[in-house]
């Protein structure tokens, strides 16, 4: 029998942490809460969860500052949870470390998926070839294929896309992007980005007016989707 996931839920909510309590009570998952940041971060440290599922808005320590401590420390994946007005603390968050969030209220479907898929995720390495759904880059021949097609992108459009590759169904907010493309001038420059994407969506999108790669996420950042479910 494979070993259950560690699930580390922080939420001031006690409602909250009833719902999820149940929903990780399979054999799949073992879960462990806590009321606030404080005693979160003193769990993450006795427990060594395999996922953090953190709210944002908590008195003391907050999710932000859950994110920032945890990532001094581990890549552990961390899911945010948040009411719907907090977009600048979402992306706060994001920047932060978190790898993905959800907002109240969540169906449970949309959770679990959210949950299955950083658990699967695989940690970023350097190597010569990405692959992920139905991409592959060669990053030393400059070499990107979609769906085993080559595409041909400019420096730019291939640096954005090996990014893209390397964080499969990853909420990536603008910053992050920006740096990761052009570097820290650029950070708070997101019209550029809007251009590159896209350029790119032109290139690897079937139709790009209705993109299933390269996801927006209003107010935020882009989502990408290695391999799309089919229609």
């Amino acid at each position: 029998m494979s070993e259950k996931h560690k699930i580390l839920v922080i939420d001031d909510e006690a409602q909250i942490l009833r719902v999820l309590r149940h929903l990780f009570s399979s054999p799949e998952y073992s879960i462990k809460t806590a009321v606030d940041g404080e005693s979160g971060l003193a769990a993450y440290q006795e427990w060594s969860p395999d996922l953090v599922i953190t709210d944002l808005q908590m008195p003391a320590v907050d999710g932000l500052e859950v994110c920032k401590q945890i990532r001094t420390s581990s890549n552990v994946p961390i899911i945010v949870l948040s009411v719907r007005d907090e977009e600048k603390m979402i992306i706060k968050a994001l920047d932060a470390g978190a790898d993905d969030y959800i907002t109240k209220p969540f169906g449970s479907g949309e959770l679990l998926a959210r949950v299955r898929s950083v658990l699967r995720r695989v940690p970023e390495k350097v190597e010569a070839v990405v692959e992920a759904g139905d991409f592959r880059i060669d990053i030393d021949a400059h070499i990107a294929e979609v769906r085993g097609k080559e595409v041909r992108l400019t420096p730019k459009e291939f640096d954005l896309l090996v990014t893209l590759v390397r964080n499969p169904d990853r909420v990536l907010t603008h910053t992050f992007l920006l740096q990761k493309v052009w570097g820290n001038y650029y950070a708070e420059q997101p019209e550029a980005l809007r251009v590159l994407v896209g350029t790119l969506r032109k290139k690897i999108e079937q139709d790009p007016s209705r993109p299933v790669y390269l996801l927006t996420e209003p107010w935020i950042g882009y989502r990408f989707i290695a391999q799309p479910s089919p229609l």
